[in-house]
């Protein structure tokens, strides 16, 4: 049996303990993540899809009117396809805007699928300082900071909004509101005369 020098345990311990954290489980230093792409499934589900009890041109209106009743505004409107977005401001120097693309397939003759898929994009506040050129005979022409600024927009990131919640309380919302036009459209019926046609 070999024994070692007391004063040498507390090295070992701490050699034992560095080898123990270099482990090859954790990711290396300055590898590359895996694709994005690898992470398409391409899943038959509906996450981003619903079946109405509607024709097309039927169903974009609804998503067209659930659309404008959040204050969206309206870019592209037709029987197969809505486009909208709108406007946020979360914070001082932070803008966001939420666009919708729409696509209104038909299913069957009183029944369409709607496609829906969101995009984010943020933007932040780039202030740009003027600079104005000062004429010296002996340098020529130079450029000097002056107190007034330009702002301008700068996108930072652009995402699609994962499927979830916020679709789910969209298509409700649009199926109310296919719901409203049919009732609207049977109220609007004349109703048929009880009458026995004259002869």
């Amino acid at each position: 049996m070999l024994l070692c020098p007391a004063h040498l345990f507390p090295g070992l311990l701490l050699a034992a303990c560095l080898s123990a954290c270099t482990s090859t489980q954790l990711p290396r230093v300055g590898g590359r993540p895996d694709p994005v792409y690898t992470r398409e499934t391409f899943q038959a589900d509906e996450k981003h899809s619903r079946l109405f009890d509607a024709p097309p041109e039927e169903a974009c209106e609804g998503a067209r009117r659930a659309l404008l009743s959040q204050g969206y505004v309206i870019s592209r409107a037709d029987a197969g396809l809505v486009q909208g977005a709108k406007r946020f401001q979360p914070e001082g120097e932070v803008h966001v805007e939420i666009s919708f693309h729409i696509v209104c397939a038909r299913e069957g003759e009183r029944t369409a699928t709607l496609f829906v898929s969101a995009q984010q994009d943020k933007y932040v506040l780039k202030k740009n300082p003027n600079a104005a050129s000062i004429g010296v005979s002996a340098l020529g022409s130079i450029s000097v900071p002056v107190g007034a600024t330009e702002d301008s927009l700068v996108k930072v990131a652009s995402e699609t909004i994962p499927a979830g919640s916020f679709y789910d309380r969209f298509f409700s919302l649009v199926h109310r509101m296919v719901k409203s036009q049919a009732d609207e459209r049977q109220v609007g019926t004349p109703a048929q005369s009880l009458d026995p046609p004259s002869k």
